[in-house]
Order: structure tokens, then sequence, then C-alpha cells
């Protein structure tokens, strides 16, 4: 992509009214527009790093046997009335009246459509268990919507939902699907902790978190760094520096941390209202045991910069950023580089390398190296009078603080390995 066709000007200042490091260097470097306290538009850029992680994320959901579509974020006051949560979470749930007088709600979660959808599909204990996700807007009301990514009024979240026909088909796949987390997050650069919590308004039950240690978090855990056990501050019994109930051994740690995603085992609590049942091989009926299973993909992209930046800018991990290089060409724009930086761009786009490439003019180096460090690519790739001569590239890693001259191939060659 040529930069300067690209919907994207960084800004010569951070965000006065911002204090996260993640809405300081989102908003500056244009991944992201503020609309409104807990409301952004993403921009190219952002939008790229959205697709990267939900691209992450379908596959693992896949490799699990779940089920992809896509249920409304508009929602009637009727689909919420069975299970008692259009007054349960009036508080936190837009709700509103069409100019029919009809109450209509935007979905803040989607337990109550999972459940009617089950329905259509479950009869007999044969039809399960069943799996199925997905991509979704949601929409809370946070009065403390700050933070940028990490606490917003509308953002995209994967929700997956599974039915079952038995605790022990349920416990499997909720095992299952914690280890299919841990593999998405790792994916995304980030370490995380599976951490006991509360179920909340979704379940009786201890569900679990998946944190990350962080000074922006809000959240607080207290985690035994020997074995990685962690329980939510909310239900923790044990305190700071106790031993560790788990292994015995280490010693329990206070940390602030971020939840990029949760799951809870249900169990009838939404079926049982709804008349999501199956039969039995005897022909009796029973609800069918559910259980949810989250991930916010916007609050990771927030997480994502609140680890990986340093003073010049954002650190992207290879395997959600944006694009792959940050190719820049620096110096005057004779015809001879001009062809040989357009001959690089074409050349790395033909192998198949994600490219952002800086061809805007009368721009000065200091200024191309500035927003090259900002937006945080992985790769920069330098094409300049000095490497002209030698029909090279000066190439280096975000987080390297020299570079080194090599033939466009040997790159190649060197991120194909």
């Amino acid at each position: 992509m040529r930069q300067s066709k690209l919907f994207l000007k960084t800004q010569k200042e951070f965000p006065k009214d911002e204090t996260a490091a993640n809405a300081r260097l989102l908003i500056r470097a244009n991944f992201i527009h503020k609309l409104m306290a807990g409301v952004y538009s993403l921009l190219p850029l952002g939008l790229r790093v959205r697709d990267k992680i939900i691209d992450i994320v379908r596959e693992e959901m896949n490799a699990l046997g779940a089920s992809e579509l896509l249920m409304p974020a508009l929602q009637p006051r009727t689909a919420w009335e069975a299970t008692g949560r259009w007054e349960g979470l009036a508080e936190i749930m837009y709700q509103f009246k069409d100019s029919s007088g009809r109450e209509i709600g935007l979905a803040p979660t989607h337990e109550e459509i999972a459940a009617i959808l089950g329905k259509l599909i479950v009869d007999s204990h044969t039809d399960l268990p069943q799996a199925f996700y997905q991509f979704q807007e949601k929409f809370r009301y946070e009065p403390r919507a700050k933070s940028g990514l990490l606490r917003g009024r509308e953002f995209t979240m994967k929700d997956l939902y599974s039915l079952h026909a038995n605790e022990e088909s349920l416990n499997d796949f909720y095992e299952e699907v914690k280890k299919s987390y841990q593999k998405i997050f790792q994916k995304c650069g980030l370490k995380t902790f599976v951490s006991e919590a509360s179920g909340g308004e979704f379940s009786k039950e201890y569900s679990h978190e998946f944190m990350v240690e962080a000074q922006a978090g809000e959240d607080e855990i207290f985690l035994c760094r020997l074995c990685g056990f962690s329980q939510n501050k909310e239900i923790a019994k044990l305190k700071s520096k106790a031993r560790c109930p788990k292994c015995e051994h280490g010693a329990l740690d206070k940390i602030k941390s971020i939840e990029v995603g949760n799951i809870f085992k249900l169990g009838t609590k939404y079926s049982e209202p709804i008349g999501l049942t199956f039969k039995d091989k005897n022909g009796k009926l029973h609800p069918v045991l559910m259980a949810s299973y989250g991930i916010g993909v916007s609050r990771l992209i927030g997480t994502i910069v609140e680890i990986h930046h340093d003073e010049k800018g954002i650190k992207w991990p290879a395997a959600v950023a944006p694009f792959f290089a940050h190719l820049l060409f620096i110096g005057e724009a004779t015809p001879d580089l001009q062809k040989f930086s357009d001959q690089v761009y074409n050349k790395l786009i033909k192998t198949g390398v994600e490219i952002l490439y800086d061809d805007r003019l009368r721009l000065s180096a200091g200024e191309k190296f500035f927003d090259a460090d900002l937006i945080g690519l992985p790769w920069r790739i330098l094409v300049s009078e000095k490497t002209l001569v030698q029909e090279k590239i000066e190439v280096k890693k975000r987080d390297q603080k020299d570079g080194q001259l090599m033939k466009v191939d040997e790159f190649i060659k060197l991120i194909k390995t």
C-alpha cells in the first residue's frame, strides 16, 4: 500500500485528554479516531490490526469445530424477558422505544439469542454437542469509559456458545477452549494468566478470566509466579504474600491486569427459561447445558499496544501488525531513486510481503523516521542514494538500533526462513 494513497495522517501531538498509552499512541498514529467517550472509528491501519486478530481467533474457533454465524445487535425486549435480564441489565444495556412504541435493546451479550437459535437445531441427544461463534459489535453503557480501547461503549467481541447434553461433555469442551484461548493470546504476543473469577451475571459457578499483567490494568489478581495459579481479587480469600494453595511453595503477588477473555459455564440458566431442551435416548426431556466464551477483540488491540510500545511509538508483534514492513525512500526524489524504490516495492509485493510504502514527497528524513517509529511495523526498509549506489536496501527491526545493508533477495530469504 502506498502511504500517499492511504487514509492516514499522523498527529503532531498526543491527545491532551488521554492518559492511557494505547489511546495516546493509537490516536496519534491514526489507527483510531475518538468520536466520543468509549466510541472510536477504526481507521485503515486499526482495521487491519482488527482483521489480523480476527483471523487468528477464527482459525482457533474453527479448529474447535465451531460454526461461525452472526446474530443481530438490535433485539426486542421479548427476547430478554424470560431470563429477567431486560431489567437485570438495564444499567448497562442501551434500551429505547422505536416509533411504533416497541421496546428495543442493543445487545451487550447474546446468551438469550444463542438459546433461541439452539431450539432450531436441537431436538435429540444425538444433536449435541453444538458450538457456534460470531464476531459482533457489542454495546454497553460504561459510566467510566476511559483508557482508550480497554474500556469502551461500542466494541468488537468474539463470543462462542456451546450446547451440551451432560456435564462431562461441557467440561471437556470448556477445557479445550481454555487451551485454544491461550494459543490465541500467545499468537497475539501476550502472556496471559488463567484466573479464577466470579460468574457475575452469567453463572453461579466460578468463571475463568484470561489476564495480562499491565500497570494500565483496572483488575487486580493474586498470582503465584511459580505455578501460575491466580484468582481475581473479588473472590480471593487469601492475601498478598500468602502461600499458594495449589503448589504450596510460591507466594501470591497482587498485580494489576487487563482482562482480554473470559469463559463461563452457564448450566441451564438460559436454556431452562427459554425452553431449550433435548430428548434423551428414552424420550425424556432435559434442559440443554450451555457455556459461553468471550474475547474482546477491540480490547486486545489496546492491550497489545499497552504491552508493546516504547518512547517512540508502537512495536507491533508480526502476527497482528497492519503491515509486515515499512518501506521508506529518503533524499531527493530523483528519477533513478524513485525507480529503484518502486522496483523494491513491487518485488516485495510479488513475493507476498505486506508493505506500507512511504512514497510521500517533500518530507524530511526525520519526519519519515518519526512516523515509521510511531506506527511501529516489525521491519523498516530504507532506500536512499547511498543504498542505490550498491543496489541494496537498509533493513532493521523496529526494536533494533542499527540497520544492515543487503540485497532485496537476501531480505526475502531472511524473512521467509
